[in-house]
């Protein structure tokens, strides 16, 4: 059997063409470009300017030899060994607001995916800004443990929110907390992408 052979009737073609971006390759970032590379999102583009750490192996889709690398290279490589095929454009720059434009030209939905609420803001700001008809996924709230009732995802126009959208990174981070919330991420875009896709091939001929 195939990689995609127990994929939803009809979402493997749509999400091969389909393209995401990811700004920020951390717990939440590098669980659900894992999750898209498995549900079959055929091209990525990852951004993130940090190593991995110690520290990090707790809740990111890294491992032990990958300490000291490039997140955007470990991460390019792990999603590699899942599909071979898939296609990643990986930066390890740090993102302002004035290179969203361009380093996310070509995505059809951005997975935000950093930890501080100001950078948060300014890139849901910088993308509807950029791109008004193009859907922003983004997370509050995914620290400390258990509490799977207070984890929702929340829509207003072209952005998702997922998460408690209270919790505090003071409260530590869980490895399945954050893994949950990285997953309704990867959902709502994988969701989002097979419905557009759907309805353009629905539209009748002009």
């Amino acid at each position: 059997m195939g990689i995609f052979d127990r994929n939803v009737p009809g979402s493997t073609e749509i999400l091969r063409g389909a393209t995401v971006g990811i700004a920020g390759c951390g717990g939440l970032g590098s669980q659900a470009a894992a999750s898209l590379v498995r549900a079959g999102v055929g091209r990525l583009i990852l951004v993130d300017s940090d190593r991995v750490e110690e520290s990090n192996l707790n809740r990111q889709h890294y491992f032990l030899e990958d300490l000291g690398k490039s997140k955007t290279e470990a991460l390019s490589a792990r999603l590699r060994s899942i599909e071979p095929e898939v296609r990643i454009t990986s930066l390890g720059v740090r993102l302002t607001p004035a290179d969203v434009p361009s380093v996310f030209a070509r995505a059809e939905v951005l997975i935000e995916a950093f930890d501080r609420a100001e950078s948060k803001r300014w890139l849901i700001e910088a993308w509807c800004r950029a791109f008004p008809d193009r859907l922003i996924v983004a997370a509050s709230g995914v620290s400390g443990l258990g509490r799977n009732e207070s984890l929702t995802v929340r829509r207003s126009g072209m952005i998702v929110m997922c998460g408690d959208g209270e919790s505090d990174i003071g409260e530590g981070l869980c490895a399945p907390r954050v893994a949950v919330v990285a997953n309704l991420q990867a959902n709502a875009a994988v969701e989002h992408l097979v419905r557009r896709g759907m309805e353009r091939t629905a539209r009748p001929p002009c």
